[in-house]
């Protein structure tokens, strides 16, 4: 089966690191896969190195100064909409906004349900929801969301994990010690989240609750990895930098990680906090399982249908404080989280979309056929 996966950039997003790992798992399956993707920022290439049975198309896309978002937008569609080709394609399948508004006829993967206020990224949004022929959730509570808003059915996909990097980056190997201790060196004891600043992320609550945490235990570091991203989040940025300095502290922004150095980092947290005010699935948080580090996250239904009783969780500052502190000095669901990180395989995610794709292909053969008959022309072939 030949197979397009489209994807808005070639930066370390969750859902550009969703469409790599699906891409090389359903190329592991045998199947034909082509990635196809904006080269943000002049890139010519993803953000680490792809399997190479996976065909990439890299769209060039220039930064453009002082571009504000809606532009930035439409440029976007317009540029991906352009280069790709469906020509050949047994199944073309959109994992954002972006890319299913850049084709006629697609797939699309909701990983969360986004409310915006930037016009043309708000009609981006919906008619990336209403226009495709068929629809993959990565959680049943999103599932849910789409049904109840739109009247959508979606298939359910939970994300697949690679928990064996991540535990590696845990064990005894020198290499793995050596990226840990290099971490320690740099930062301490340190809470980590990964996501970068931005209000989805919940942020300004994470601030308010390591300012609180603080007064508990003066000697521990916040580090935040993380944050390319195609929105501006310039005005909530200052607000998070001004509360810092009104809270007295000073949280290590890293930006993003090289994707080499990211098992390490998270390896070496003492705790993970993942406070999502809106999330599909929590990649990040279930990474930070895998690797044995305890976590805390929002408490939201998508985030306990994912997570069960393998993390704690927190709906505002003062518990989110509690909670981590509660986590920092006990590490008695260790093996659960890395039990529960390891049940989600890449390779069962690919296998569950292809016999997705198979099933899409052969109710649409049906209704091409029923059309054929109706009309009195030749049968047309479909792969």
């Amino acid at each position: 089966m030949r197979i397009a996966l489209l994807t808005y950039s070639s930066k370390p997003r969750g859902g550009v690191v969703h469409t790599l790992a699906l891409a090389e798992a359903l190329a592991a399956l045998g199947q034909d896969v082509t990635v196809w993707t904006l080269g943000r920022g002049g890139d010519a290439g993803f953000f680490r190195a792809v399997d190479p049975r996976v065909c990439q198309r890299i769209v060039p896309f220039p930064d453009v100064e002082g571009e504000a978002v809606g532009p930035r937008i439409l440029r976007s569609i317009e540029a991906l909409r352009d280069a790709f080709d469906p020509t050949g394609y047994d199944i073309v399948h959109a994992q954002d906004c972006i890319s299913a508004n850049a084709v006629e006829d697609c797939i699309r993967t909701v990983h969360h349900i986004d409310h915006f206020t930037t016009p043309e990224l708000a009609a981006c949004h919906e008619r990336a929801i209403v226009r495709p022929r068929a629809h993959v959730c990565v959680s049943a509570a999103v599932a849910a969301e789409l049904r109840e808003g739109w009247g959508i059915e979606a298939a359910v996909i939970p994300n697949g994990v690679d928990a064996a990097r991540f535990a590696l980056a845990a064990g005894d190997a020198p290499a793995a010690a050596a990226a840990r201790r290099g971490w320690k060196d740099r930062l301490g004891r340190y809470v980590l989240t990964v996501g970068g600043i931005e209000p989805r992320k919940g942020s300004l609550e994470l601030l308010e609750a390591y300012a609180l945490l603080r007064k508990r235990r003066p000697d521990l570091a916040l580090a935040i990895a993380g944050g390319e991203t195609l929105f501006d989040y310039r005005d909530y940025r200052h607000r998070w930098d001004e509360r810092a300095r009104e809270l007295e502290v000073e949280p290590v922004v890293l930006g993003p990680v090289p994707d080499d150095d990211l098992p390490g980092l998270v390896a070496a947290a003492d705790a993970f906090a993942f406070p999502s005010i809106k999330e599909g699935f929590g990649l990040a948080a279930m990474e930070a399982l895998a690797a044995g580090v305890p976590t805390v996250v929002g408490d939201l239904p998508v985030l306990r249908e994912v997570f069960g009783a393998a993390v704690d969780y927190a709906d505002d500052p003062h518990a989110l404080a509690d909670r981590l502190d509660d986590a920092l000095s006990g590490r008695d669901r260790i093996e659960a989280g890395r039990a529960l990180s390891a049940a989600y395989t890449w390779e069962a995610a690919a296998q569950s979309h292809l016999d997705l794709y198979r099933g899409l292909c052969l109710a649409w053969l049906d209704v091409i056929e029923d059309r054929t008959r109706r009309s009195g022309t030749a049968r047309r072939v479909v792969p």
